[in-house]
């Protein structure tokens, strides 16, 4: 279902080829990262502290190393020594030592999982058998587990060399503080006619990759590394291992493989710096891969967080006001995305007044990673729940309450520059008027919910070569591993621009040696920032086509236009000629064609989408039905708009399973107990309706096709559009994630406990 089209007469963009890869991939010839295997081939296991938070007094390797097999153990005593400063890798700020010291502990480990050695042997089996002789002797101290555990005065110090600007050279677990004004928060409080404040909580959640992280580390005798892994960003990998290794950038080259799922949880780097290290102490390839169990309790999940919203609306539906505080669980070192939350949490709104005030906590869980949107689904999950009760507190529709307060074209972001062409409110038009929203839902115990999201999306740079080969077909080549379809988007972008079928177009994914410099696979942006390099490079190839069509008529450039896939000479009735037929000349016309493209992207168009959703309660067991779900998200211009459906789709059955379900479990050691798929509960087939989708396509004024990324936003509606559902299906207002059915029932006893006694009283 499409709403406001955007203008372009297109051919090939807007339909809905079959991916390029998909033959590839169903019929089991593609190539993950664990299938990689090399001559001579070692495997690698890691050790894992069983403690949230510990010293490390000893580690004894001699009995390990005997075992025949073994060929080689790494600890923290292999890696150079970091230093304690910012640097930039892509779109990343790191501090090398807290990513050394995630890689592998020095003196300390600080969650449970975190790596502690590395060993190589000649059969996994052999590997593993060797942790179990390797010793090593713990003094064992408090774990830190919550952001209010982490902030209390005397709380145990995680990181001894932790500062923030606001506490000086105090030690502390909070490593930064952000804060975003405007107005006056006071005074518009004072002008409202319903003030509204809760608190808020939600639980620490995985991406749920399949793929668990694997990669194949090569070290050459000339000090040249070569990486094959499944990652989101092979320049991101190359140059993190970098940093870590204490290796030029150059001398690194990161093979990205298929990738079976990531969601933003493989953008940064774990087993590739020990496949390195464990390759050159042995001179042979070296592999290492994950567990289910390893991939839960020492990968990157994204943060849990508390937040406090206060909220004032006048009685005639206008926000005046907001007041919001909120803390996220970084893990065990700096870098939660509670500075994006902060910015997103009230972006979709026209506010005059706000405070925000932002902590990022450092505790002993493993260090948080990005998941689709991070730090915006908390966000909303608080803000959008207080907006439905401000709304019902108005007697106002909870969609014409948001449309009232929507931010438009021109208003301010929360962070001030003001919002470009944006697609909110068709958004919410789309949903309202939607099948969905018009019909009745009967029965009891169910209720129907809504909630609003926004994401920044992101740019960056990216490059691209479009090459036109002798028989007249292209091949499209780009730095960006494919998550999301964005091969086929990239050959259909190129088919659009040079006329041809995009069946002749391949789009192939190239390694950090054979492209020029590419970031990560994530923010949204790789349809947008390397569609943008490709339709550049397209271009060029265009030029270049016009050039040698030019020179074949003996004309000049400016006499030859190319249109509808063909060269047209201008004005004296010669055939226009297809790429085809131009193609056999290049080698006397001046040699091949390859376009070429790298850019820094700007005009980055943010993406809104709205979620409904319908539910039924169970009153004996608190479990929630979703009977029906639909998502409205703007996607600029849909390139391929199956591709934008799963990615709609897909965000938005995950941030359905967060609201439901996901939660890490730890006990009050600090050890995870649901490290499997079996116990750290994701949604199925058989939990969810088939979710239906509109796209909006409000074309991005910053993009030559219209484009904005689609990859996230829809993440971020889910869980308060239940929550609201859920209030109206039984009348309890959720304000903690997983709202699972224990945490449900507890709720509805409560309240009905409540209920009784206020009518007893009365």
């Amino acid at each position: 279902m499409a709403a406001s089209t955007t203008t372009g007469n297109f051919k090939v963009i807007g339909t809905r080829p079959i991916r390029h890869d998909g033959v590839d991939k169903v019929t089991g010839r593609a190539k993950y990262g664990a299938d990689y295997a090399f001559p001579g081939m070692l495997h690698g296991k890691v050790l894992r502290s069983p403690h949230a938070h510990a010293n490390i007094k000893s580690i004894k390797i001699d009995k390990a190393l005997k075992l025949p097999g073994v060929k080689a153990i790494v600890t923290s005593k292999d890696l150079p020594q970091a230093e304690n400063k910012l640097e930039q890798a892509g779109e990343m700020t790191i501090n090398p030592m807290y990513l050394s010291m995630n890689i592998l502990a020095h003196d300390k480990v600080l969650y449970d999982g975190h790596a502690i050695a590395a060993v190589a042997a000649t059969s996994p089996h052999i590997a593993e058998e060797a942790l179990r002789l390797i010793e090593v002797e713990y003094e064992v101290l408090r774990p830190v587990m919550t952001v209010d555990v982490a902030t209390k005065p005397g709380a145990p110090i995680l990181l001894p060399d932790l500062r923030n600007k606001e506490e000086g050279d105090k030690q502390t677990n909070v490593a930064q503080h952000y804060q975003f004004k405007r107005g006056d928060a006071a005074a518009g409080f004072k002008s409202a006619d319903y003030v509204i404040e809760r608190e808020f909580n939600t639980a620490m959640v995985h991406q749920g990759y399949i793929e668990p992280h694997n990669a194949v580390g090569i070290y050459n005798s000339d000090g040249q590394a070569t990486i094959y892994c499944s990652t989101q960003g092979a320049f991101d990998v190359r140059s993190l291992s970098a940093q870590v290794l204490g290796m030029p950038v150059g001398h690194i080259k990161v093979v990205p493989a298929e990738i079976g799922g990531g969601f933003g949880g493989k953008t940064t780097i774990y087993l590739e710096p020990l496949s390195v290290l464990l390759s050159k102490k042995t001179g042979a390839p070296v592999k290492l891969v994950m567990s289910r169990s390893e991939v839960l309790r020492a990968s990157g999940p994204t943060s849990g967080s508390k937040i406090k919203v206060k909220m004032g609306a006048t009685k005639d539906g206008k926000l005046v006001a907001a007041e919001i505080w909120m803390a996220y669980e970084a893990g065990a070192f700096p870098g939660s995305p509670v500075g994006a939350g902060a910015m997103c949490i009230i972006a979709p709104y026209t506010i005059e007044n706000f405070v925000i005030d932002a902590y990022d906590v450092v505790v002993n869980r493993p260090k948080t990673a990005a998941y689709r949107a991070p730090g915006a689904t908390n966000a909303a999950f608080a803000s959008e729940t207080i907006i439905d009760e401000l709304a019902e507190k108005c007697g106002i529709d909870p969609i014409d309450f948001r449309l009232m307060n929507a931010v438009k074209e021109g208003a301010a972001q929360v962070v001030g520059p003001p919002f470009k062409r944006i697609g909110l409110i068709q958004t919410l038009e789309g949903v309202k008027n939607s099948p969905h929203y018009k019909s009745k839902l009967s029965g009891k115990f169910r209720g129907r919910g809504v909630a609003s999201g926004f994401w920044f999306n992101a740019g960056m740079q990216s490059s691209a070569t479009v090459n036109i080969h002798a028989d007249g077909t292209a091949s499209v080549v780009t730095g960006s591993p494919d998550i999301g379809g964005s091969r086929a988007s990239m050959a259909m972008i190129t088919a659009e621009v040079l006329g041809l079928a995009v069946t002749d177009v391949r789009p192939i994914t190239a390694d950090t040696d054979s492209i020029g410099h590419t970031d990560v696979t994530g923010g949204s942006r790789v349809t947008f920032a390397t569609g943008m390099a490709v339709y550049e490079a397209a271009k060029d190839a265009e030029r270049q086509l016009i050039e040698r069509a030019a020179k074949v008529w003996e004309k000049k450039p400016d006499e030859v236009e190319f249109r509808d896939g063909k060269l047209h000479a201008k004005g004296n009735g010669v055939p226009p000629m297809s790429i085809k037929q131009l193609a056999p000349r290049f080698p006397r016309t001046g040699g091949p064609i390859t376009g070429r493209a790298s850019v820094n992207a700007r005009g980055v168009g943010p993406g809104f989408a709205t979620t409904c959703v319908d539910v039924e309660v169970d009153p004996d067991t608190g479990k929630v039905q979703i009977l029906r779900c639909t998502i409205a998200q703007d996607a600029g211009k849909a390139i391929h708009p199956s591709y934008v459906e799963g990615q709609m789709q897909g965000g938005t059955a995950q941030g359905l399973g967060w609201a439901l379900n996901e939660e890490y479990f730890y006990d009050d050691k600090g050890t995870l107990r649901n490290s499997g798929f079996l116990d750290y509960r994701m949604p199925t087939c058989l939990d969810l309706p088939m979710i239906e989708t509109i796209v909006v396509e409000e074309a991005n004024p910053g993009h030559p096709l219209g484009v904005r990324g689609v990859g996230e936003v829809s993440i971020v509606p889910p869980p308060a559009a239940v929550a609201n559902a859920i209030y109206r299906a039984v009348g309890v207002r959720m304000t903690e994630t997983p709202m699972s059915p224990p945490k449900l029932l507890k709720a509805m006893l409560k309240h009905r406990d409540s209920t009784k006694h206020s009518a007893a009283a009365d």
